[in-house]
């Protein structure tokens, strides 16, 4: 038990270091001033405008960095910063939340199948690890009973949120790829505006990839508590 709070210290510090270094370069790259004093909302729809999509509307939400698309009500959701501010950092993460939208509208078969998880995943992330340690308590460290097939359970469950965490890094990195790629062909921002809105979003998705290998480290590690200790 020890070396799983060591591997959850590590994961958690590495998560807190690509988190700060996320906000630090948002912060920066939030003084880069649009030349196009486009805000964040104006930009959102233009490149909407500009793929045709006609059905999604965008809309301010509270919170920092709390920026989403939802694919039930076809909302683009823009922090309040984000919606309003004029820089390369609210740029980014517009165009970003666009790409989601994009990918909604063109059946991208990744954010179809993560869609298709949410509601598994919403079960599933809560009960595994309390199933996984109940199992082991009741006796699953020792191969038999019901313990160990209550602990099998949490750990398919956990195997389930693990591949969800997977399938979200090609939504995402395609998201930012497709905000990209508009920003630069449309010529929507200068070298310098284009280079932190770049910068900002490869640090976005540092932060799924981190969520990714933790969830994976997570589930090896109990499955060689529940599965090696059984022989």
């Amino acid at each position: 038990m020890f070396s799983y709070y060591i591997l959850i210290g590590a994961i958690a510090l590495v998560s807190w270091i690509v988190s700060n270094q996320l906000k630090s370069k948002f912060k920066t790259y939030s003084k880069v001033h649009l030349r196009n004093g486009m805000s964040g909302k104006e930009i959102a729809e233009k490149m909407l405008a500009d793929n045709g999509i006609t059905d999604v509307r965008v809309i301010s939400t509270p919170g920092h960095l709390s920026d989403h698309y939802d694919p039930r009500n076809k909302t683009v959701n823009l922090s309040e910063p984000v919606y309003s501010q004029r820089n390369a950092s609210a740029a980014a993460v517009a165009a970003h939340e666009c790409g989601h939208a994009v990918q909604h509208a063109q059946a991208y078969s990744w954010l179809t199948l993560r869609s298709q998880l949410v509601p598994v995943v919403s079960v599933s992330s809560k009960m595994s690890q309390w199933l996984v340690i109940g199992g082991l308590v009741l006796g699953a460290a020792s191969g038999a009973g019901l313990g160990f097939w209550v602990s099998v359970v949490g750990l398919l469950m956990m195997g389930v949120a693990t591949v969800f965490s997977f399938i979200t890094l090609p939504v995402e990195y395609d998201a930012s790829n497709r905000a990209l790629a508009w920003l630069k062909n449309k010529n929507m921002l200068a070298p310098n505006e284009y280079a932190g809105a770049e910068d900002a979003l490869k640090w976005a998705a540092r932060t799924y990839l981190v969520a990714a290998i933790g969830a994976l480290a997570s589930l090896l590690y109990w499955a060689m508590q529940i599965l090696g200790n059984r022989n």
